[in-house]
Parts: structure tokens; C-alpha cells; sequence
């Protein structure tokens, strides 16, 4: 099977978006498994047992981290449907500025029209599926490199060039397909579900953690510094147990951070689609760690982490059963962007506990692909938020596989 490829150009109060659609020919997410490969994923998915709790319950099978027809599964009915992290606010701060990505199969293009207005489009032109933009800057419209097909920020196309002598093409028809957009605090959002409500991004993405993340001081005064992203040999879901495990890992694996934590206060809170780990910082007088530190996953790639004067975002890609890329995005309070020493200190110390993670993950990884192991126990006081993260993905791929059983037009 080829490398499974899900990368995000991730760049970031709910903003206003349109919902004018240019076309009416985008398609719904459509499994593209077969009957083979379903009944595979079925017995796979059917090794878990997401209504044990934590305390009995075995943990997820290792066939969940190598299985290449599950990991198509999961690019339909994980990451093809719900709100998913794009980017964030401040690349499209003014007029014309856009960014783009790719979520599964889905190329996209999002921007900010001269009227203001946020837009996200498929990144395929009309005319013959080339791609109209690349990486992200500023333009006054999106022009495609092949034949020269170009299109407004609004997605309606402008130009269609040598098609004199074509007969029934309406112009209006052939803009570019729109993708549901919205914004939440500092982060843009994307919905591949042509019917998805903007007004409830933030019930839909956060449930009812939304108003706690506020608290916690993630908004759009923090300015982004610094991204960096790490390829880790490991499937995607190992970086996000190692995120859920409450800690459990941070005094072995993580000798300098646990030095600044007080671990016995860590504790975990669990929402409908978000787990909220926090941890009071040790008095150390350390201005990087500040007076505590919250962690928020969200779900299914996610984490938003809160600490000091601080902000760092980690997106996790699935790139093949075996291998991800994790891309982290670093924020700053406004009073600190100038202090360059403070700046490359903490990252150099948020550098040395991710270089120590992928060693964690990448190891995990060799190990679920052992002959010797199947399934291990969760540390029920610690590791609620993981069992809470596998219950989800659970329900998520038997509903995928129940809808890719469902003949079409039915």
C-alpha cells in the first residue's frame, strides 16, 4: 500500500466565514476500502472492547498501530469528517493572505478576501485537478500553474482560458468547491462536511471544555514565534498515548522537566471531546514553566499546551502505518516576542523533551510490531484520558465501517 499522506500547511473567537458555495459538486467523504480490507478492519476494531472501563479493560490492540487497511479507515472516518486544526488566525491577519494543506486525501487552499471574509477551497482547479496555490503568502487571486485557469479569493472563477468553442460551461459552475471554514480562539478550522455548522465550532471541536481553554489563557493576544516539526517512526496514535498517559512517563523519560513539575498534583479531566491534563509548576522561580501548566488534547490530533508566558500546539499527522510527523507551533505573550535569549532557551529545553518522546515513541512502536505483544492493562488513577481517546476512535471506526457497509443512495 503506498504511504498513507495526511500533511497540514498548519498555520491558525469564533471569526465569521462564508458558506457560499461556487459549485454544487463536492463529494462526501467515500470509502474507498474493500470488502476484504472492510472485513478486516471489522475484526481488528472488534478486539477492543470500548464499553469496559478503565479499571478492566485491556488497551488497544497492537493491530491498531501497523494495520495499513486501518489506517485507510481512519483517514475516511477520522480525519474526513468533524473540525480539524488548519492553521491559525495570524496568517491571515489582513486582505489576500492565505495558506494551504492537506487533510487525507483533501488538498486545500484557505484565505481572507479584500472584504475580510475567511474562505476555504479544495486546492484542485476545475479545469484539469492541477492545484491553484502552493505554501502561503499573499495574492489577489489564485491562478493555476497548468493552463492558467484563475479564480477569485471568493472561489468564482475568473478566467477559463482557449475554451472558445465549448458548449454548455457556465462560469458560475465551475468556481472553485468550498470547504466548510471557521475560526476558535487562535486556530483556523476546516470541515469537509459540506453541511457542518460554523456557529457550533466550538461545542463541536471542544464540547464543553471551550470555556475552561479561555481561562487558561488560550486566545488571540499570544503571537506566533517559532514551528518546528519532528518525523517520528512511529503510527500516529503512539504519540498521542504517550500525550495521555498523565504523566505517568514524565519522571523516567523527562528527568529536566520533571524537575520543574510537581507531579503529585497532576490530574486529568475529561470533556466529550477533550481531555484537560494540568500540573502545578515546583517553586523554582523558572519564567518558561510559569505557576502551572495545562495540556488539552483534543480530539483526534490535537494539543494545546499552556505554560508561563507560553503556548505550544502539536499536530500530529498520520504519514503511514508506521511513520508521522509531528508539527509544533510555538506562541508568545506579546511583552516577551522581543527577548530573543529567552525565546531560544525555551526552545532548546522544549527541543530536549521531544528529542527524549520520539526515542519513547519510536522504541513503542518496534515493540507493538513484536510477535510477542497484543494488547497491555491501562494504570487506571493515570492514564483515563488514553482509555477516553481509544473509546472514541472505537466508535468512530465501527460508525465507519457500518457507513461503508450502507450501499449508496441508501
Amino acid at each position: 500500500m503506498d504511504a498513507l499522506r495526511l500533511q497540514f500547511q498548519f498555520s491558525g473567537k469564533l471569526l465569521q466565514s462564508s458558506s457560499k458555495r461556487c459549485s454544487s459538486s463536492s463529494k462526501q467523504s467515500v470509502c474507498r476500502l474493500g470488502a476484504v480490507e472492510l472485513e478486516d478492519c471489522a475484526l481488528k476494531v472488534a478486539q477492543f472492547d470500548g464499553g469496559k472501563p478503565v479499571e478492566e479493560s485491556l488497551t488497544a490492540p497492537s493491530s491498531w498501530y501497523w494495520s495499513s487497511s486501518l489506517a485507510s479507515l481512519e483517514m475516511e472516518c477520522i480525519f474526513g469528517r468533524g473540525w480539524h486544526a488548519a492553521g491559525y488566525v495570524e496568517q491571515l491577519e489582513n486582505p489576500r493572505q492565505f495558506f494551504t494543506g492537506s487533510l487525507g486525501r483533501v488538498r486545500y487552499v484557505v484565505c481572507r478576501d479584500e472584504q475580510g471574509q475567511l474562505h476555504a477551497f479544495h486546492n484542485v482547479c476545475r479545469h484539469h485537478a492541477a492545484p491553484v496555490a502552493s505554501g502561503s503568502g499573499c495574492t489577489p487571486s489564485f491562478s493555476c500553474p497548468y493552463h492558467g485557469w484563475t479564480y477569485g479569493l471568493d472561489g468564482n472563477l475568473l478566467k477559463a482560458t482557449r475554451i472558445t468553442g465549448i458548449k454548455n460551461f457556465n462560469p458560475r459552475e465551475n468556481g472553485l468547491v468550498p470547504i466548510q471554514v471557521a475560526a476558535w480562539g487562535p486556530f483556523v478550522l476546516i470541515n469537509l462536511d459540506a453541511q457542518a455548522n460554523q456557529e457550533l465550532v466550538a461545542v463541536e471541536w471542544l464540547g464543553s471544555s471551550s470555556d475552561l481553554l479561555v481561562a487558561a489563557g488560550i486566545d488571540r493576544s499570544l503571537r506566533h514565534v517559532a514551528r518546528r516539526d519532528y518525523v517520528i517512526d512511529c503510527n500516529w496514535k503512539v504519540y498521542c498515548d504517550n500525550y495521555l498517559d498523565g504523566g505517568y512517563h514524565v519522571p523516567f523519560a523527562h528527568p529536566g522537566l520533571a524537575k520543574g513539575l510537581d507531579l503529585a498534583s497532576y490530574k486529568t479531566v475529561l470533556y466529550e471531546t477533550v481531555s484537560i491534563q494540568s500540573c502545578r509548576s515546583k517553586n523554582t522561580g523558572e519564567e518558561r514553566l510559569g505557576e502551572r501548566a495545562t495540556y488539552a488534547f483534543v480530539y483526534p490530533n490535537f494539543m494545546i499546551n499552556r505554560y508561563g508566558p507560553w503556548m505550544d500546539t502539536n499536530l500530529v499527522l498520520p504519514i503511514a502505518p508506521n511513520k508521522c510527523q509531528v508539527v509544533f507551533d510555538y506562541y508568545l505573550e506579546p511583552q516577551f516576542c522581543q527577548d530573543k535569549e529567552f525565546i531560544a532557551s525555551s526552545l532548546e529545553e522544549s527541543d530536549q523533551v521531544q528529542r527524549e518522546d520520539v526515542t519513547l515513541c519510536q522504541s513503542v512502536q518496534q515493540g507493538l510490531e513484536s510477535l510477542s505483544y497484543d494488547a497491555g492493562r491501562y494504570a487506571p488513577k493515570v492514564e483515563e484520558a488514553m482509555h477516553h481517546f481509544h473509546c472514541r476512535l472505537h466508535n468512530d471506526l465501527l460508525l465507519g465501517i457500518k457507513r461503508a457497509k450502507i450501499p449508496s443512495g441508501m
